[in-house]
């Protein structure tokens, strides 16, 4: 994986893999509270968590940031971020969406084109060529 300072990936490509991935996700989780009545929509945000976090962990991105040759890494580094940085990173996507999701179009305005979330948890999307 090689990666730059300067190599963010801009608010645009970072939509549309959410876009992506929550399709994906909406696919899977979305007959639950259909099938298994109130206690479907807690399992569901449940098992979006659990594959949102599996992906990251396993291969550094879910698969709409993979579409978008993107990777979550650490923003000191720029290696793997621990598992960790991972959940708390997502549990910062709150924080993010709060304020009008404010902490998400940071993203087109930050110099490092980090979200709020990445801030926290000291995360950076990159553009990768492998």
């Amino acid at each position: 994986m090689s990666s730059s300072p300067d190599d963010g990936v801009g608010f645009g490509p970072r939509l549309g893999a959410f876009a992506l991935d929550w399709l994906v996700i909406f696919v899977v989780t979305g007959p639950l509270p259909l099938i298994l009545g109130p206690a479907g929509g807690p399992l569901g945000v449940l098992a979006a968590a659990a594959y949102t976090l599996f992906c990251w962990w396993r291969y550094g991105a879910t698969p709409g940031k993979i579409a978008f040759s993107a990777r979550i890494v650490d923003a000191r580094s720029g290696g793997r971020p621990s598992f960790g940085r991972l959940a708390a990173r997502y549990v910062a996507y709150i924080i993010s969406a709060a304020p009008l999701f404010l902490g998400f179009a940071w993203i087109a305005i930050d110099r490092r084109k980090q979200a709020w979330h990445d801030k926290i948890a000291g995360t950076r999307v990159v553009y990768v060529d492998d």
